[in-house]
């Protein structure tokens, strides 16, 4: 039945018509966007993933940061020990040397001297960001130094920020207000570090004003040899302890190393999965708009000549 009321066939055609507009527009959204789920209306539940992914790997980025930091504190108490190392062994190398006959004690003493200062020197200088993890000023302990590892999210959604902690108690070298907490001007007694019952007393090597019950790495003409035995077996335990010390900071440093590039991996792999979730596939949807603005030709085509069917009539009773 034709009717000039109700044209059935433009209906249909504009609905269609309508229908490839509707699929023409979300086409045309992702290929601008590049995404396939731009916003929750898209698709709510990988919407909602890749925001919270996204946020996480904004914070694992922070993370990465914050390696690069902490690897630049450890590294910097890293290159001080390592320095002391070498002065310390100069001084051990002068303590034996004292303990040649003939030799003049005092010019000795002198060059210890220098390499006491080169040794404070070092550990004051030891200094990143505000912080010296060799060199303590102040009448509390340094403490746990933490850096920032990692970001985890568990299984229950929770979320958790983990650290690679350091006890500075291993690495200070000078303790202005504590001479016993640091290695350098802290006393060490020779019983505690030698076999020899003929060797006595205690020695510390850095005076800072107050210094530890003790005497003075020091010698002159007047040191016999059982007191120079002392100090090097002194100094030999120090050096001992500061090769401990710069072995954890070297451990520290090689896992910081590692977690860098973990994080760094991670962040792609993230990104990698998001991208699986939301991002569009633009060989297909390059495809498919092509499609679909033909199909929209042919639908205007299509709605065109069902708009025409009206004028027909008009002929019938123009006979």
């Amino acid at each position: 039945m034709t009717s000039i009321l109700t044209n059935s066939a433009a209906m249909a055609a504009l609905q269609t018509l309508r229908s490839i507009d509707n699929s023409l527009e979300t086409t045309q959204a992702r290929v601008s966007s590049g995404l396939r789920v731009e916003t929750a209306s898209d698709n709510a539940a990988y919407w909602s993933i890749a925001t919270t992914m996204r946020s996480d790997n904004r914070a694992i980025s922070t993370v990465a940061d914050a390696l690069g930091l902490g690897a630049a504190k450890v590294d910097t108490a890293y290159t001080a020990l390592e320095n002391t190392i070498e002065v310390m062994s100069e001084i051990k190398a002068k303590l034996v040397a004292a303990r040649e006959p003939g030799v003049d004690k005092n010019k000795i003493n002198d060059e210890l001297k220098e390499l006491k200062n080169q040794l404070v020197s070092a550990a004051q200088s030891a200094s990143f960001s505000g912080e010296n993890w060799l060199y303590n000023a102040g009448s509390t302990p340094l403490g746990i130094k933490s850096v920032v590892a990692s970001f985890v999210r568990a299984a229950t959604g929770n979320v958790q920020v983990t650290t690679l902690d350091f006890d500075t108690a291993n690495s200070v070298l000078i303790d202005v207000q504590t001479p016993s907490q640091g290695y350098l001007t802290k006393a060490v007694d020779v019983t505690t570090v030698t076999d020899n019952p003929a060797l006595t007393g205690s020695y510390y090597l850095i005076n800072m004003g107050t210094p530890d019950a003790g005497s003075p790495i020091e010698i002159g003409l007047a040191t016999t040899y059982d007191e120079l035995d002392g100090m090097i077996s002194v100094t030999d335990h120090i050096i001992k302890n500061l090769t401990n010390s710069a072995s954890t900071l070297g451990a520290i440093t090689k896992r910081i190393e590692m977690q860098e590039s973990f994080v760094a991996s991670l962040g792609d792999v993230i990104d990698k999965g998001i991208g699986r979730l939301v991002d569009a596939d633009m060989n297909e949807e390059s495809t498919r708009l092509k499609a679909l603005q033909t199909q929209q030709q042919l639908g205007i085509q299509s709605l065109s000549i069902a708009n025409s069917s009206a004028e027909n009539i008009l002929q019938l009773f123009r006979q």
